[in-house]
């Protein structure tokens, strides 16, 4: 199932007061109360707003049409949710006329559910070619010769059907194009992005009071999404690493319970009409030892050396690297390796948990206004443990602003 369907699937569950199964610990008369406001959606308006900034970075290089597949990106500009299979729903964007959508004949009730913007529905027969109806959209839009953009996570058999169903277009990616609306959030967006982290941080509020020796990783995070959906959330992700097996940042097969002063790490997110957050704390059920203690102050000035790297202009990859140096500068490393820092400090965010561009060595792309990022230079120590404190932030016209202020000390982690 992709992201999109399991969100689409909790959405359903939440609106139909599905009854979630939850640990003993999570009963329902015990979780808090939903974060106090009220999510503000997408509106037409603005993914039509989108349609015309897709529009102008089209002039701007000579693109005549773009081709998107169900996901985040076709969320974002006509706000249908969809997934994807062997049968093809697409849009095409032409940089003159309407939105052309082509999706099979019994679906397109279903499309018309969430599509947004005004556009022109073409349908398609289990028995006909759906390509034939993309080369038919794209020639009556004046696009049949190209240059057509390919949004950079279109399938391949898409592609290869169109050059067979018109074989006189050209193709090139459309990352310049989505890439350059995507990357910059509005205040609507980083809106969101703010709910769904005051969510997972007001769920962290909760659960870590709770985490107690003996629990799982499994029972963790059924409290923390039981948590997530009483404040008013759609779980996401919930990754509970706990000892040794915190020092792997995606974490280990090895069977895991938390035990009394040792690590817990969590990195958990949810989204809110379809925004994400992203947040990670590390704690310790019990009292922290000093070597704890010192790697978890490490890793929350590693935080503060990315976010005061985070300029405007600045090139993304400059943030990693000054974590890197301020981290070799205390023996770790150098560079990627172990024990140290094995990933980006990194990634953008937005309707999707990871986004371009990344917080990563090499990475040129400048810091602008509305490009959002996690900040998250976690320590890694195999056969130990790890520390990862994670926080998002935003870049405005004076510089980056938290979506959640990082924690100070590891005895009060959230």
């Amino acid at each position: 199932m992709t992201s999109v369907q399991r969100r689409t699937l909790l959405n359903g569950m939440v609106a139909g007061a599905t009854v979630l199964t939850l640990p003993a610990i999570a009963s329902a008369d015990t979780l808090p109360a939903p974060v106090p406001g009220k999510a503000a959606p997408i509106t037409a308006a603005e993914r039509e707003a989108r349609i015309e900034q897709a529009r102008r970075l089209m002039r701007a290089h000579s693109i005549r049409a773009l081709i998107v597949e169900p996901g985040s990106s076709l969320i974002y500009f006509t706000g249908i949710q969809w997934w994807r299979s062997e049968r093809v729903t697409a849009a095409v964007i032409p940089l003159e006329g309407d939105v052309v959508i082509v999706t099979p004949f019994f679906e397109a009730p279903s499309i018309r559910q969430t599509l947004s913007i005004p556009a022109e529905i073409r349908t398609w027969n289990e028995d006909e070619n759906p390509m034939a109806l993309i080369a038919g959209a794209l020639r009556d839009r004046g696009a049949a010769s190209g240059p057509v953009a390919i949004e950079e996570t279109v399938r391949y058999f898409i592609v290869d059907g169109l050059k067979k169903a018109l074989p006189s277009v050209s193709v090139l990616s459309g990352a310049p194009v989505v890439r350059g609306c995507r990357m910059h959030k509005s205040a609507a967006e980083i809106a969101l992005m703010k709910r769904a982290t005051d969510i997972t941080i007001a769920s962290y509020r909760y659960v870590i009071p709770r985490v107690k020796p003996g629990m799982t990783p499994k029972q963790v995070g059924e409290m923390m999404d039981a948590a997530t959906i009483a404040l008013g959330g759609t779980p996401e992700f919930t990754l509970i690493l706990t000892g040794e097996a915190a020092a792997y940042p995606h974490g280990s097969r090895a069977p895991q319970v938390v035990r009394e002063n040792d690590i817990v790490l969590m990195d958990c997110g949810c989204t809110v009409e379809g925004y994400q957050s992203d947040v990670s704390r590390t704690f310790v059920p019990g009292k922290a030892t000093d070597r704890q203690r010192q790697v978890w102050n490490q890793v929350r000035q590693g935080q503060r050396v990315a976010f005061a790297a985070a300029k405007n202009g600045a090139p993304a990859g400059s943030v990693d690297d000054a974590v890197r140096q301020y981290y070799e500068s205390l023996g770790y490393g150098p560079g990627y390796r172990l024990p140290g820092l094995s990933h980006r400090t990194g990634h953008g965010i937005g309707l999707d948990g990871h986004e371009p561009v990344n917080l990563v060595h090499g990475e040129m792309t400048k810091l602008e206004p509305g490009m959002c990022f996690s900040d998250e230079p976690g320590l890694y120590i195999p056969g130990e443990f790890g520390v990862r404190l994670e926080d998002c932030f935003h870049m405005t016209d004076t510089g980056p602003v938290w979506f959640s202020e990082p924690p100070d000390s590891i005895d009060h982690p959230a």
